[in-house]
């Protein structure tokens, strides 16, 4: 799956997300879900699950995803 997207649009993403409620730099689950069902839909066909995602991209543990850590997402999906 490739991603084509500039890094200005994918920052755009993330942070129209993030707003949308709690801390306006952090994507929570229910946030990280709806990017993923709006931007890349495809991302949760197969074997991958919302769950496993969120775990593998919150490598700080905080319940929450950081643009930091969503850059790990957006690397994986622009190979």
């Amino acid at each position: 799956m490739s991603v084509k997207k500039s890094p200005e649009e994918l920052k755009n993403i993330f942070e129209k997300y993030a707003a949308k409620e709690g801390d306006p730099d952090q994507l929570s689950k229910a946030e990280l879900k709806q990017l993923i069902e709006k931007e890349f839909p495809s991302l949760l066909k197969g074997p991958t699950t919302l769950d496993s995602l969120f775990q593998e991209l919150d490598k700080n543990g905080d319940g929450e995803i950081s643009y930091q850590e969503f850059q790990v997402l957006v690397n994986k999906i622009s190979q």
